[in-house]
């Protein structure tokens, strides 16, 4: 095997990788099957007696979000709703007392492009084309139980909530039924945190028991995403994504379309809806049984949670339990509400490398706070661990390079004869001690590593408009001067001055011209991505530079040495 023929293969294999999730086909548009029989789609009904089924196949019971009415504008005078504000450091949320239902979340600190500071995230809507709610109530499940359902309004002592100088502040909003059933629904918020607890505490006050459960529900627009090669965000998945206690699985919406409703339950599960960088997600307490279900419904995904069914004696009071994360994937906090909630972070198969070379990256970055400081020396580091797997590639390239000279003989001898040609070239390598395939295995090794480094840089929130130097103000989006990407096309072709030609004339051309496609396709890659890919390059030809002198050194050592043997 020719070093040279698997390098180019190699770099042809990244470039049609990166191609390949730059339009994303994995996440490609699907057919829409036609409507079928509701008999044949719908999910089977939930055997377990203390967890009951959730039918949200009936729409009657949830209305359509078109539908849906901005927050304080009542259908009727006697449904008016209001919005209660709460203002955290990291949150702007606002929570309609229809329902207690959160209708708008604002990210304080993520803008939604660099240059447009005072544009900001909005992960959660009340209309609009990025409609969006998180919206939680008490269900009855006997007959004429008295409960304040997703459309009760209640009330609250305070419509504007401020974190101020606390380390927490509590929204509660409460509800009273006329047989004496009263509910205080509870939000609490904390400094720096994007996770939200959610609790119904309810009073029975009535003559007879109550029994219930808790349902919570994520409802958000649900559309066939407009790719774009430009823009990284267009590509990364946007849906529902469950976890059963098990595996995670992102739902794609032609799926749920053609196959209807998906149900789980499990007692250490959640469900989400992810986009690149951001989420919404619902968590119960670990080992509380629950059965979840997500569909798509019109125009609307759905993904709903419902806890375990409770009983409460007249007199009693009990307290339904349940929280939220409406943010950025930051995967410290994940990790701390649920340690599978990190799984929403996509890096891909490759996963299993990508988690362990983040917390590496994020490490490095606690220590010199600049991420792309952090890429340089995370790039260093993987350098170093594969010094002595590339260091035997290195040194067939050497050895090979300095074989160059007599190659060339060989092809103007047996140029007519390429059977001839073989021969003598593999009795070449075999007199000098020289194996073309030594290099293969360290950078086949080496493959996953770096495409594992690729997902880091493209999906961790911590990258998104992170600034390095100079003009590079952005890691996440492309280089607005096309520097970086220059100084890469030029590394590239120095590289290649210190390697050994390709004996073959087409493999040679391709190799002139790897570096200006590279140039021009990398142009439009986060900065971020590309300074990793100067830096590994860089790295490689001080390596290879460093190599190539030892071995001639060699070389020279092995000459002089024959010279003297032959003198003496």
């Amino acid at each position: 095997m020719d070093n040279q023929r698997l390098l180019t293969w190699g770099a042809f294999g990244l470039l049609l990788f990166f191609t390949y999730q730059t339009w994303m086909l994995d996440y490609g548009r699907q057919a829409v099957a036609p409507a079928s029989d509701p008999a044949q789609t719908d999910a089977p009904p939930l055997a377990e007696e203390t967890l009951p089924e959730l039918d949200l196949a009936d729409d009657e019971s949830l209305p359509d979000p078109d539908r849906t009415m901005p927050v304080g504008t009542p259908t009727r005078p006697e449904d008016a709703a209001a919005a209660v504000r709460v203002r955290t450091d990291v949150l702007d949320i606002e929570i309609s007392t229809r329902g207690g239902t959160i209708t708008r979340a604002t990210m304080l600190d993520y803008p939604v492009a660099k240059d447009q500071p005072d544009t900001l995230v909005e992960l959660l809507s009340p209309a609009g084309p990025d409609y969006g709610v998180m919206r939680a109530w008490l269900r009855g499940t006997d007959e004429g139980a008295e409960t304040p359902d997703f459309d009760a309004i209640y009330s609250a002592a305070s419509m504007d909530y401020e974190l101020g100088g606390a380390d927490q502040i509590v929204v509660a909003l409460n509800w009273a039924g006329e047989e004496g059933i009263e509910v205080e629904k509870r939000y609490v918020f904390t400094r720096g945190s994007y996770a939200i607890g959610l609790e119904h505490e309810i009073v029975n006050g009535s003559d007879r028991e109550w029994r219930g459960d808790q349902v919570v529900q994520i409802r958000r627009r649900s559309k066939e995403p407009d790719r774009s090669m430009f823009d990284v965000d267009s590509y990364s998945f946007d849906g529902p994504l469950t976890y059963d206690g098990d595996k995670s699985e992102k739902l794609k919406r032609g799926e749920l379309q053609r196959k209807g409703p998906v149900r789980y339950e499990t007692d250490d599960g959640w469900v989400a809806a992810i986009e690149h960088h951001f989420l919404r997600a619902i968590v119960p307490a670990r080992g509380e049984p629950g059965i979840y279900q997500v569909q798509i419904s019109g125009d609307t995904m759905i993904a709903s949670a419902i806890g375990e069914r409770r009983s409460l004696a007249p007199g009693e009071r009990l307290v339904f339990e349940r929280s939220l994360f409406i943010g950025p994937k930051l995967q410290t906090q994940l990790e701390a509400l649920h340690p599978r909630l990190k799984l929403s972070v996509d890096y891909g198969w490759l996963t299993i490398l990508s988690q362990p070379m983040f917390w590496l990256l994020s490490k490095i970055y606690a220590f010199v706070g600049n991420w792309g400081l952090a890429i340089i020396l995370v790039t260093l580091v993987i350098k170093l661990v594969f010094y002595k797997l590339t260091e035997t590639s290195g040194r067939s390239m050497a050895r090979m390079r300095n074989l160059q000279p007599r190659m060339q003989a060989l092809q103007e001898r047996y140029k007519d004869d390429r059977t001839a040609l073989s021969q003598a070239m593999m009795d070449l390598y075999k007199r000098e001690g020289v194996n073309p395939a030594a290099g293969c295995l360290p950078i086949l090794v080496q493959m996953p590593f770096f495409l594992a480094f690729y997902w880091v840089l493209v999906e961790s929130v911590e990258m998104r408009q992170a600034p390095f130097v100079f003009w590079l103000t952005d890691l996440s989006a492309r280089d607005p001067y096309f520097i970086l990407p220059l100084i890469m096309g030029a590394a590239m072709l120095l590289q290649q001055k210190l390697n050994p030609a390709p004996t073959d004339p087409v493999q040679a051309r391709v190799m002139q011209i790897m570096p200006i496609v590279f140039t021009a396709f990398f142009a439009f890659f986060p900065s971020g991505l590309v300074l990793y890919w100067v830096t590994n390059t860089i790295l490689s030809i001080a390596q290879q530079w460093k190599i190539n002198k030892v071995v001639e050194a060699e070389a020279k050592q092995q000459k002089d040495r024959g010279k003297k043997s032959k003198e003496g």
